[in-house]
């Protein structure tokens, strides 16, 4: 106590790193956003880079139409990362790039851009994600197989290990697993398997003594996900600690407790964000960030939120700023960082960290016995599991039995002034962007030395053949005016392209069609309507054009669609309108579902409108899913699209009802009056 009668406040701890993952349209309107950020008191910068980036190729690829500068920044060249950074002294900050399968190739633009400002590399901090596993589970950004992929990961963690001594190389992310449907057992399981095969093939390359495995220990991160079950999520964290402790201690030899200690980031759960009521994401968001603050012993190092929007559109610079008050006000007006942890001791915490860290242990023995993380993913176990498992939920909230408040339950609302002008509440991509993204590219092909830029693609090439770590030859790729697309394909001519197993049909029915139940109903349509067309069955295609890898909800339509009866032809991600096409005209299929969630879709449905009338099969009904403002479904309808689809219709044996009905009035057939 003071003389005054009051009590001495308590020495409060450091606040985790405060970012908003942010990055759209162009690398200055990027860089400006970032600045105002740190302005407003975010500690890290959280780079979030657009499909095309992600993915290996050049805004002007084909592939990449409708996708530049949308759900990130795009950067195709050192220029591009000279103004995504420019005035923001990279010595001082700490920077988390949201990349995979270029990781590599980002990093290498990074350092660069550092050496250019006059900054010691030794000097700089910060995570590149780096996690090529889950992109073939969950996210969809992969681009080599799984063999050359852990290679490019091994020779980067190598290479920081040994010249970027403060930089995370690698992110092990759990995040996306949880969003694909992973349950807290699966997703501790699955991440800290991957851990072991990056580890197990960093220490195998021989590129790092032996006495010298802490230091690759102490820079392995992770990136987490948060949900909204608060106790579960908390635990979780506790039990990913004590697994991550053990294992480095009794595979690695890790003797120091600091080298061993669990080291992670966190975006609380964006996809669990609802359409339907989105003011109440704010409270959603809040409690899931307290699930990784408030207990010390297993606090984040770094956290970002997402925006209450998320679910309608792109955020705002307002709806970021929102976000990160939110965990400034808890970092410095409560008491949350003058305590010792408050749940040490409690019985109900201890026995769900041990319910959880058992059914953890015996997954990951599992999957070692299948041989790994890899051989467990190119066997199709992990994606199926996750498919299985994401039915399985999505089940109990059709059902009722887990209820989303303003979804399934609670649905009656008053008007919200957030959301009274829609158009007004997100932001919106300039779609002449890409064509001046386009053409700045150009121009810097244009000017730069091709003569060393084909060299050091040459050389690449070499050491991608060999044994050599592939970060030197990188660099100078990076150096020499290289771009994005031009790195990734000289790997891909080496290495190939990988596609990665879809999990559909290895999954189980999760919704029984018991008589009198609404898949049952919706059997009973699919069937009959076969029938009248003379069809053995109805053939629906799920399509998933442009670079979008976000393939939960369209596997969870085949799914669904599979078990009311259709014959489902879903080939995977990452194709363009006129392969979607093809596959249409050649399967003759009834209908074609399109599910893009990047956004996209204002480009890339009406070309497959197009095509289809152009091939002579312009009657076919077009259905769309995805996060698509109101505006652009008035849009796509108008242009010919049967149905839009979006977060709010959450039944999908509903949306699987109204296929058959698109299709039976596609063919003018009489409705059929069967509840559903």
């Amino acid at each position: 106590m003071t003389d005054s009668g009051q009590e001495t406040p308590r020495p409060k701890d450091r606040p985790w790193l405060m970012r908003t993952y942010a990055g759209h349209s162009t690398a200055e309107a990027s860089n400006e956003l970032y600045r105002r950020n740190l302005a407003k008191g975010q500690t890290g910068l959280s780079i979030a880079f657009d499909l095309p980036t992600q993915t290996g190729y050049d805004p002007d690829h084909v592939l990449a139409r409708g996708e530049v500068g949308r759900v990130g920044v795009p950067v195709a060249h050192l220029g591009d990362m000279r103004r995504l950074l420019r005035d923001i002294p990279l010595d001082r900050m700490n920077t988390s790039m949201t990349i995979n399968a270029t990781a590599m190739w980002l990093l290498a633009l990074y350092q660069v851009v550092a050496e250019e400002q006059g900054t010691e590399i030794t000097a700089l901090q910060g995570t590149t994600q780096n996690d090529i596993v889950k992109e073939y589970l969950s996210r969809g950004t992969h681009v080599f197989p799984p063999g050359p992929s852990l290679r490019l990961t091994t020779d980067m963690i190598a290479y920081t290990v040994n010249h970027i001594p403060k930089w995370n190389p690698i992110n092990i992310c759990s995040y996306h697993l949880q969003e694909a449907g992973a349950t807290p057992v699966q997703e501790i399981s699955y991440a800290m398997a991957t851990a072991i095969a990056v580890l197990d093939a960093v220490f195998a390359s021989g590129q790092i003594p032996d006495d010298r495995r802490g230091e690759v220990v102490g820079r392995i991160s992770f990136f987490v996900n948060a949900g909204v079950r608060f106790v579960e999520e908390m635990c979780k964290m506790r039990a990913f600690g004590r697994i991550w402790d053990r294992i480095t201690r009794e595979r690695y030899g890790v003797d120091d407790p600091r080298q061993r200690r669990f080291r992670y980031g966190v975006q609380v759960n964006s996809l669990g964000l609802t359409e339907a009521q989105p003011e109440n994401n704010v409270q959603r968001i809040v409690l899931e960030m307290l699930a990784v603050t408030l207990s010390k012993d297993a606090r984040a190092r770094a956290v970002q939120l997402p925006a209450w929007n998320e679910a309608l559109g792109l955020p705002r610079p307002w709806d970021q700023q929102w976000s990160l008050r939110i965990q400034q006000v808890l970092a410095h007006e409560s008491d949350l960082l003058e305590y010792d942890d408050i749940f040490a001791g409690s019985r109900v915490i201890e026995a769900k960290v041990a319910e959880l860290v058992e059914a953890s242990l015996a997954e990951i023995a599992r999957i070692d016995e299948m041989g790994g993380a890899m051989a467990a993913v190119e066997s199709g176990y992990l994606k199926s599991r996750l498919v299985s498992s994401h039915a399985e939920r999505r089940a109990r909230i059709e059902a009722g039995e887990e209820k989303i408040v303003g979804v399934n339950v609670f649905e009656a609302t008053e008007e919200s002034p957030l959301t009274a002008d829609l158009d007004a509440a997100i932001m919106t991509v300039d779609p002449a962007n890409e064509a001046r993204v386009v053409a700045g590219l150009h121009t810097w092909r244009e000017g730069r030395d091709e003569p060393r830029a084909v060299e050091a693609l040459t050389a690449l090439k070499r050491a991608a053949m060999g044994t050599a770590n592939l970060m030197a030859a990188t660099l100078e790729c990076a150096r020499a005016g290289v771009t994005t697309g031009e790195w990734s394909w000289a790997l891909r001519e080496v290495f190939g392209e990988f596609r990665a197993p879809t999990g559909v049909s290895g999954a189980p029915v999760a919704v029984a069609a018991e008589p009198g139940s609404p898949l049952a109903a919706v059997r009973e349509k699919t069937a009959r309507t076969a029938a009248e067309l003379g069809a053995g069955r109805l053939r629906l295609l799920v399509g998933k054009p442009g670079l979008d890898g976000h393939s939960n909800g369209a596997e969870q339509i085949a799914v669904r669609a599979r078990d009311a009866g259709f014959e489902v032809v879903y080939q995977g991600i990452r194709l363009t309108p006129e392969q979607i096409v093809a596959a249409a005209l050649a399967e003759d299929v009834h209908c074609v579902g399109l599910s893009i969630l990047s956004g996209s879709h204002a480009e890339l449905v009406p070309d497959v409108l197009a095509r289809l009338r152009a091939a002579g099969a312009g009657e076919l009904p077009v259905v769309v899913g995805g996060i698509i403002p109101g505006a652009d479904a008035a849009r796509l309808r108008a242009a010919g699209v049967a149905a839009v689809f979006t977060p709010k219709d959450f039944g999908i044996t509903e949306i699987i009802g109204r296929i058959v009905d698109e299709i039976r009035q596609a063919h003018l057939l009489d409705p059929l009056e069967v509840p559903v």
